[in-house]
């Protein structure tokens, strides 16, 4: 009898030892859980960080009118642009990326120059070209509107880069009074800068 007294504390005692062992055990996946969470959260922020986003940019005359809109949103080409406008003149006009987000009326020539990290010669045909901020001229009808759309090939939406349109001092879109020729330095001879807008 007194053997059997004995043993069970014993055995009890080592219950207890593997009740704590599994309590543990469970504590120390807990970590591993939280990290497989981490894990999750952070495939989640990559995919909304991917997912297409647009930028609705005003655009505004030389008298500080709004005259349109041009909306920006990424593709894998590049950057889709969708501009809206009205009261321009009718024709051809030189339409660019340019390199400081700030447009100051009436002559804009606050914009600096056409948006060219990669410091490429003008015009989308030219040998050595083009400029990141270069793009095909915006036909205006008789009314004076325009509603077109294309994509920008050598610039993104996506902040860091090089080629990003959100620079620290952001980016501007500025609409000339003539035609941009596609190979006149620096800026395809497309005249003054008659409408802007700042993107940042």
């Amino acid at each position: 009898m007194k053997k059997n007294i004995m043993i069970l504390p014993s055995l009890a005692f080592m219950l207890a030892m593997a009740a704590c062992g599994a309590d543990e055990k469970s504590e120390q996946a807990t970590p591993g859980q939280e990290k497989n969470d981490d894990i999750k959260v952070s495939k989640t922020e990559k995919k909304m960080q991917s997912e297409p986003f647009t930028v609705l940019v005003d655009l505004k005359d030389s008298k500080g009118q709004t005259t349109g809109t041009a909306e920006l949103e990424e593709t894998e080409e590049g950057v889709r642009v969708h501009v809206k406008a009205e009261g321009l003149p009718e024709g051809s006009h030189g339409f660019h990326f340019h390199e400081t987000g700030v447009c100051e009326a009436p002559d804009f020539k606050s914009a600096g120059d056409h948006f060219n990290p990669d410091e490429k010669k003008h015009g989308l045909e030219t040998e050595g070209g083009p400029h990141a901020g270069d793009m095909p001229n915006l036909e205006v009808g008789k009314d004076g509107s325009v509603d077109d759309e294309f994509t920008a090939k050598h610039v993104t939406l996506e902040k860091g880069q090089p080629n990003s349109l959100f620079q620290d001092s952001g980016t501007a879109l500025v609409i000339h009074a003539g035609e941009d020729d596609g190979e006149t330095q620096p800026s395809g001879d497309s005249g003054d800068r008659i409408v802007c807008g700042v993107i940042k």
